[in-house]
């Protein structure tokens, strides 16, 4: 049965923030709300709370996890990101936002995908999120909390208790922010080339568009 931690979402107290950090240090697969949904997580390092990760989500080796790092020199160590993509990134962090990047050798094998060769990279705009990076010491492996029957659409049917008591089995650590489940996605975006592709439109789309339509301006002057 998981352990249940309440924490406060814009101040979570630092205390408790170390305490956890410290399961995850000793193996801990966390369940944990960020600035879009809630996730599964562990750190990035962990063989064997990755695996259980991925069964609990019945994913395949094709499917991204995403590594959660605090900030843009976090990604730069797991990815590489062409100059284009460096200033979109550097506009949109910290944010709901999902990059798709070209893995570093520093990817652990089991995040990188085993064709692509590419890795998921987060920088939430969440404290909770924030202060289990910095207490861990490490980058977080992170993904959406669902279970195989849940559709996209899952959390508009639960409440936060019920929906929480779904992974009580499978988690050991429950943080519960005590507010309303949010229905929404990160954005995701497919940042392999320059040629930067919106694979998933969700929270933040509007301010990627934004952010698309500045970075084109120079671009066009100089054509």
């Amino acid at each position: 049965m998981a352990e249940r931690i309440k924490l406060h979402p814009e101040t979570p107290h630092v205390k408790r923030l170390f305490e956890i950090a410290d399961k995850v240090k000793d193996g801990a697969v966390l369940l944990f709300p960020t600035d879009s949904q809630y996730a599964l997580g562990c750190d990035y390092k962990n063989k064997k709370g990755i695996e259980r990760i991925r069964e609990i989500r019945q994913l395949g080796k094709g499917d991204h996890l995403t590594i959660l790092c605090d900030s843009l020199s976090g990604i730069a160590k797991f990815a590489h990101i062409s100059d284009y993509n460096f200033k979109l990134i550097k506009r949109l962090i910290p944010g709901p936002y999902t990059f798709i990047l070209p893995a570093t050798k520093e990817v652990p094998k089991l995040l990188v995908h085993p064709k692509k060769k590419t890795v998921g990279i987060r920088v939430p705009d969440y404290p909770i999120c924030e202060g289990l990076v910095r207490e861990v010491g490490n980058p977080m492996l992170a993904i959406t909390a669902k279970k195989p029957e849940m559709d996209d659409n899952a959390l508009e049917k639960f409440d936060r208790e019920p929906f929480l008591r779904k992974f009580d089995k499978q988690v050991d650590v429950t943080i519960d922010n005590q507010q309303e489940l949010p229905s929404q996605e990160t954005t995701i975006l497919d940042m392999t080339d320059d040629n930067t592709k919106i694979v998933r439109r969700g929270l933040g789309i509007e301010r990627v568009e934004e952010v698309f339509e500045r970075q084109r301006e120079p671009l066009e002057k100089q054509s």
